[in-house]
């Protein structure tokens, strides 16, 4: 058996920091000759290959993890982990590691142990501060040295902060850099990167605000060029003074403000570009880097935020149709990079930045924007609607109501000029996404997703005064709609596709995505667009697409719209004979076994096991003889019985209303409803009963009133007959106190396949109808009864006819776990 406390997976880190499975094995750890030490060795599960082969150094940091895990770094930018899949299994592993360590297994990280004697560490801890070594060109191996040995214990990485701190130590090493790098120090060079990255690791914003400050900062970066991992230096600052530019869209009257901007800016690019990407014990030294750069943010959006003269100069560029489209295009880049600062905010400041936004008109500025032919303003301004409509829906859908009321209140003139009122931001939206140039519609995509939110009813409000779903989507249906369907009714017009290339399949893919979302959540005011438009044909014209994706996108609309189960769909698809295009498409798409027979097949299937009975007649009547040949599955086949069934139900009322009474009281033993039944049952007049059927006669054994509520058998019988006639008959012995009627219902079955179910040995009396040796049984004769008695101990027979095999064959076992068989003594007889 396989030994699972050593199973493992192994990982590495990629350079976007993400771990990388590299395959599932099993540890092992042992002497290699080649790597001159014991070795962590995984072989791989599935092929016994060697996924990992790794020399535990004595000086290398392992951590231990979530007690299965271990972490650590094999060199520079090369991290590794085992994640075990039992804790046992890692403890043995680690205490190996710990030995050739000479670690105490105890420990979580190796190297944080010090060998050191408590008294030494005791003075250590109260000894005042770290002494630095004089900072001159010779003394920088000393500093380098002095650094990295530090970095490993959280102690002594505090006492080389403070001491930097203290002493000025920062300011003197950039003098130096200048030096070195004048006389071309190379070496010195080098050291000066190691120490500078390491107080990067030290994790202090005292330290960050001195490196950061104007003065430093791009001495700081310069310092950074020069890894010795690197056969040249590279060129950040070249970059940053002549490359990267700053642009004032706007003239920022605060020096502050500019200051902040410039130093967030090339803080990103030291933690983006310059630092090297951190290993998995260095990312959490970071991280009061990632807070410098996001309270920086933070402190620049309050601050542009607060002054107003700068958004009212904004917007009022932004609108102005006398702004040349390279101003426009700085514009816009600027707002949607404000809006991107924004993610960076509290909620609380969200809700005041997107309300301040708001105030200044930023939604009129938009639908001013995405107005223009300019392809990349349009695009910037479809990023900032989406931060809109991501943050709060609401507030766009308040905005295009009003705007649709405003252009309702101007005058006929005005609204001709406007182009009848349909110039709103959300048609905006529309015509972007239909127009989209894009081969792959990624621009229509986004826009679809933005127009799926606005119109979910899930994220709509309600009041008492108001209701926003209903105003909202009676204003959708009026003002937009017609102008999201425009590309379907235009390319349906005929019984194929007018254009049926890739990009308009894609779009018509898109709207009917939408489409789909409208059925299934807004009901009422879709149902009335489907049909007024008469929607639903339109849309299957696009079956006969050559893309697949757009007839199955055309089917699963259909197949939605049939889910719904609402009668005015229902009539509207039969009245229009709408399932034809669907067969058509089916038998177009011939034995091929694939998504498109699937979802056709599994369509018809929802409407005969959900039996819903006006398609069932129409698919039957209507489509039969194109379907009666597919027997690969029973699909069509138990549709047309479902219609049969129905049409012996209609022809038999009588018939059709006991089984009703019986399925809904199967499993509710009522006495008091019993009787009520009885009473409807009993009433049948004998003349009523036809010449030829067997007669039930009562009980010859009178029973008395308190024997009311004792067990009587009902008997049941059905024959079949070669000429596919069936006749049922149905007995029930009469209870005393009441006339003795006799009856008798039979129906003919003309349905031409046979549906027969086993017998049930416990519900055949000796002597009843179809029982081994009784009179009248037939050597044909196969009939199925089931007794059921009640808890007033009443019993029910129950005809077991052909549409209900299904659920008899479960009722029946379960009727026969629960009946206790009557004595013989308490048995009806038939009389012929």
């Amino acid at each position: 058996m396989t030994d699972t406390r050593r199973r493992v997976k192994v990982y590495t880190l990629n350079e976007d920091r993400q771990w990388d499975d590299r395959g599932t094995g099993h540890v092992s750890s042992g002497y290699v000759e080649r790597l001159k030490g014991t070795s962590l060795l995984v072989r791989a599960e599935s092929d016994g290959s060697l996924l990992l082969e790794s020399k535990i150094n004595p000086n290398t940091a392992y951590q231990k993890q979530q007690d299965t895990l271990i972490v650590w770094s094999e060199a520079e930018n090369y991290d590794l982990a085992l994640s075990f899949q039992e804790k046992a299994g890692c403890d043995e592993i680690w205490e190996k590691i710990c030995q050739v360590q000479g670690k105490d297994p105890s420990v979580d990280i190796t190297q944080d142990v010090v060998d050191e004697s408590e008294e030494e560490r005791f003075d250590e801890m109260s000894s005042p501060g770290l002494e630095l070594p004089p900072c001159e060109l010779n003394r920088l191996e000393d500093l380098a040295e002095l650094v990295a040995s530090s970095l490993p214990s959280p102690l002594r990485r505090e006492k080389l902060a403070l001491a930097v701190e203290n002493e000025g130590y920062i300011r003197k090493l950039l003098e130096l850099f200048r030096v070195c790098e004048d006389l071309e120090n190379r070496e010195g060079l080098h050291h000066l990167y190691e120490i500078i990255k390491g107080i990067f690791l030290l994790n202090r914003t005292a330290l960050f605000e001195v490196m950061f400050s104007d003065e430093c900062i791009m001495d700081v970066i310069g310092c950074l060029e020069f890894d010795p991992a690197l056969p040249q230096p590279r060129r950040h600052r070249e970059f940053l003074t002549k490359t990267a530019r700053f642009k004032e869209v706007i003239p920022i009257s605060d020096p502050e403000l500019r200051q902040k901007i410039h130093q967030t800016y090339r803080v990103q690019y030291i933690q983006d570009m310059v630092l090297p990407t951190p290993s998995v014990f260095e990312e959490n030294m970071l991280s009061t880097l990632h807070s410098f750069i996001f309270f920086n943010k933070v402190e620049i959006v309050g601050m542009l935020q607060d002054d107003e003269k700068f958004l009212t100069d904004l917007f009022a560029q932004l609108t102005d149709e006398a702004t040349d489209d390279d101003k426009r295009h700085e514009l816009v880049n600027f707002l949607k990079e404000f809006c991107a600062f924004s993610q960076t905010l509290q909620p609380q400041n969200r809700d005041a930045f997107f309300k301040t936004l708001s105030n200044m008109g930023i939604l009129p500025a938009l639908e001013v924007i995405l107005g223009m032919d300019d392809v990349q303003v349009r695009g910037a301004a479809t990023d900032i609607f989406s931060y809109l409509v991501e943050y709060n829906p609401s507030m766009v859908r308040e905005f295009v109501m009003q705007e649709s009321q405003q252009n309702d209140d101007v005058s006929m003139c005005m609204k001709t000029i406007k182009g009848n009122g349909d110039i709103l931001l959300i048609n905006l939206i529309i015509e972007h996404m239909i127009c989209d140039t894009d081969p792959e519609l990624g621009g229509a995509v986004q826009l679809m997703g933005l127009l799926r939110t606005l119109v979910d009813p899930e994220n709509m409000l309600a009041t008492a005064n108001k209701t926003e779903k209903t105003e909202f989507l009676s204003f959708f249906y009026k003002h937009c709609m017609h102008v999201l369907s425009a590309p379907l009714l235009a390319n349906t017009t005929e019984e194929k596709p007018s254009k049926d290339d890739f990009q308009t399949s894609q779009l018509l893919a898109l709207i009917l995505e939408l489409l789909t979302f409208c059925v299934e959540h807004h009901t009422y005011h879709i149902k009335n667009y489907i049909i007024n438009k008469d929607i639903l044909r339109r849309v299957l014209v696009l079956t006969a697409s050559q893309h697949a994706f757009l007839a199955l996108c055309a089917l699963r609309f259909m197949r939605r719209i049939i889910g719904l189960k609402d009668e005015f769909y229902n009539r509207y698809i039969m009245r229009n004979f709408l399932f034809e295009p669907v067969i058509k498409a089916f038998l177009n798409n011939g034995s091929r076994y694939n998504l498109m027979n699937s979802a056709i097949i599994e369509m018809f299937e929802y409407v005969r096991v959900e039996d819903v009975k006006s398609l069932t007649a129409h698919i039957v009547e209507n489509y039969w003889k194109a379907l009666e040949d597919v027997d690969y599955v029973q699909t069509f086949k138990g549709l047309k019985l479902r219609y049969e069934q129905q049409r012996e139900r209609q022809d038999n009322p009588k018939l059709d209303s006991m089984r009703s009474i019986l399925r809904n009281h199967r499993f509710r033993r009522d006495a008091r409803t019993l009787e009520d039944e009885e009473e409807m049952w009993f009433n049948t007049d004998e003349d009523d009963l036809e010449d030829g059927e067997a007669v039930v006669p009562p009980s010859d054994k009178m029973k008395s009133e308190e024997d009311l509520m004792e067990p009587i058998t009902k008997f049941m019988e059905r024959k079949k007959l070669k000429d596919t006639e069936e006749k049922e008959v149905l007995g029930k012995s009469s209870l005393s106190g009441r006339q003795n009627p006799s009856f008798k219902l039979s129906f003919s079955g003309s349905t031409k396949t046979s549906l027969s179910s086993p017998p049930s040995s416990a519900s055949l009396n000796p002597g009843s109808p179809g029982s081994p040796g009784s009179p009248g049984s037939g050597a044909r004769s196969s009939p199925s009864t089931t007794a059921v008695t009640t808890r007033g101990g009443l019993v029910g027979g129950l005809v077991d006819y052909p549409d209900d095999d299904d659920e008899e064959e479960e009722e029946e076992d379960d009727g026969e776990s629960k009946e206790d068989p009557l004595p013989p003594s308490k048995k009806s007889k038939l009389s012929s």
